[in-house]
């Protein structure tokens, strides 16, 4: 798949769900839009996973100093 925006990806994606959901496809037609949004929900999830490793997160060291460490979402507080 060419290079797409994850925006761009994302709405085709939504489109897709849209169609299949209405029950108005052949069969075949179904089965195409189905493969391309499987295409495009992975480009969305690699651009996801790109960006989540690009994020740094300013953390306050024990010194009270802070210091940029690699975004972990298993240190994200609810």
């Amino acid at each position: 798949m060419a290079e797409v925006k994850f925006e761009e990806a994302l709405k085709k994606l939504e489109k897709i769900v849209d169609e299949l959901e209405s029950g108005d496809l052949s069969l075949d037609e179904a089965l195409k839009k189905y493969q391309e949004g499987i295409e495009l929900s992975r480009v969305c999830a690699s651009r996801l996973e790109s960006a989540k490793k690009k994020i740094d997160v300013l953390v306050k060291n024990k010194k009270g100093e802070f210091e940029l460490k690699p975004f972990d979402e298993t240190r994200i507080q609810e």
